[in-house]
């Protein structure tokens, strides 16, 4: 029986190439592309595609992960066959970090992608439709939301790079009868066959099972993707919305952030902890973050810790802090110092630097080269501020502020003879009232 596949000779010009130009009719410049060759019959198909369509405007690139001892004949192989389609190759290697080999040797493989990406390059991926609907059906036994079953999109256009993946909604049927006509030599991976890996389980074992019942389940699943790209849109648009209401990358207002409708909230905050990440966080530290952070009282020092980050609730915001910046205290030592300041130079202290100037009222001259003594706060100080009437407890002062807790360790008092002259603070340096004062005197202040 005559397969119902169209023969590469009749899509040629009426499918591939017409939907390759539709891709980029917009594009201001003739774009070029790297395209990411395994060696194997899906990439070695979109080769020799790409050489017919966009001669001397593609280059291809082979990444060796070094996980296997015949991958160096590999990448020999994709280079004698760019060779004969006069089309310069790129091998790479690279080094996988322990942990999810799938997982690591991904990351690796796309930082590799983009060192070697040209301003004016679009990276080519040979993933099909087979490729998708197990992504999806993977990623679904994972747990992922609409962000995770969106899976891969034709034109992913993201900030360091765009992909290209022009054969996802092609079955692999189709690209194995291609690759039989135009008669392509590609080499094969054993790890595709090692049912250890996820991937290759999904293949060969649950794929077959689950066909055998539903033999329209990889387009239905490709379907469903698109899907799910629809409403990562949609909700991407409303996630704009919520993210600007409620604050930035550093802090979140606590006070609209609970306006919003529980889905949003949990969207938003799942998004906000994701960062510049790859991953947002799994469901179950999002929910934390709400029971041990959020919702934790009023004057409870609570903090969640998650990916390099601390998660802390401050009046009504909360704050993602770097690892380093929250446990600061723990390791930085602060000490008495004793400093000598000139004017127009800056000095670098635990909460800041600041730069010496001449003010309206400040700081005598006379002072100016002279051994002034800094050191920690220790507690109980009580100072009267330049602008305020009467002492107050530095303490008092520092919540006036709203100094964050975990800066406060930070803080530093500037002394003479035990006279107070004035705080170093993140805030800024406060002048302390003294007989040291006078109009047109100096002041530390801080360089943003």
């Amino acid at each position: 029986m005559r397969s119902t596949l169209p023969t590469f000779n009749e899509v040629w010009q009426r499918q591939f190439r017409a939907s390759v130009l539709t891709e980029f009719q917009d594009t201001p410049e003739q774009p070029h592309f790297l395209i990411g060759c395994s060696g194997g019959m899906d990439s070695m198909l979109l080769l020799h595609l790409m050489s017919h369509l966009f001669p001397k405007r593609i280059r291809a690139i082979y990444i060796d992960h070094q996980l296997q001892d015949v991958s160096p004949q590999w990448g020999s192989f994709v280079q004698e066959q760019c060779y004969v389609l006069d089309v310069p190759c790129v091998i790479q290697a690279v080094d996988v970090d322990t942990g999810n080999v799938e997982s690591q040797a991904r990351s690796a493989r796309y930082a590799a992608f983009q060192k070697h990406l040209l301003a004016n390059e679009i990276l080519v991926l040979a993933h099909h439709q087979q490729d998708q609907a197990e992504t999806i059906l993977l990623r679904l036994l994972s747990g992922a939301g609409i962000h995770g079953l969106a899976a891969m999109q034709s034109i992913d256009i993201r900030e360091e790079f765009t992909i290209w993946r022009p054969l996802l909604a092609l079955p692999r049927q189709q690209i194995e009868l291609w690759a039989a006509e135009m008669q392509l030599r590609n080499i094969q991976d054993q790890t595709n066959f090692d049912t250890s890996y996820d991937r290759a389980w999904c293949r060969a074992e649950l794929w077959p099972i689950l066909e055998q019942r539903f033999p329209k389940m990889q387009q239905a699943l490709a379907r469903t993707s698109y899907l799910m790209q629809d409403a990562e849109t949609i909700l991407a648009d409303v996630l704009a919305q919520d993210w600007a209401s409620c604050g930035n990358a550093a802090v979140l207002n606590l006070t609209p952030f609970r306006q919003l409708s529980a889905p949003r909230q949990r969207q938003l905050l799942s998004a906000w902890m994701k960062g510049e990440d790859l991953y947002r966080p799994a469901f179950d530290m999002v929910q934390r973050l709400f029971d041990e952070v959020i919702e934790s009282k009023v004057d409870a020092q609570a903090a969640l810790h998650w990916n390099q980050y601390y998660y802390v609730r401050y009046q009504q915001q909360l704050f993602r802090v770097s690892k380093t910046e929250y446990l600061a205290e723990q390791f930085q030592t602060i000490e008495s110092i004793e400093q000598r300041f000139s004017l127009d130079q800056a000095y670098g202290f635990a909460s800041g630097k600041f730069r010496i100037e001449t003010q309206k009222y400040g700081l005598s001259s006379a002072l100016l080269e002279q051994p002034l003594q800094i050191k920690p706060r220790l507690g109980g100080e009580k100072l009267h501020l330049y602008g305020r009437v009467g002492a107050w407890p530095l303490k008092k002062a520092i919540q006036s502020a709203q100094i964050f807790p975990w800066q406060r360790h930070t803080i530093q008092i500037l002394s003479i003879d035990n006279v107070m002259l004035g705080v170093f603070t993140p805030k800024g340096f406060w002048l302390v009232e003294s007989a040291y004062c006078e109009a047109g005197g100096w002041q530390p202040n801080l360089i943003a």
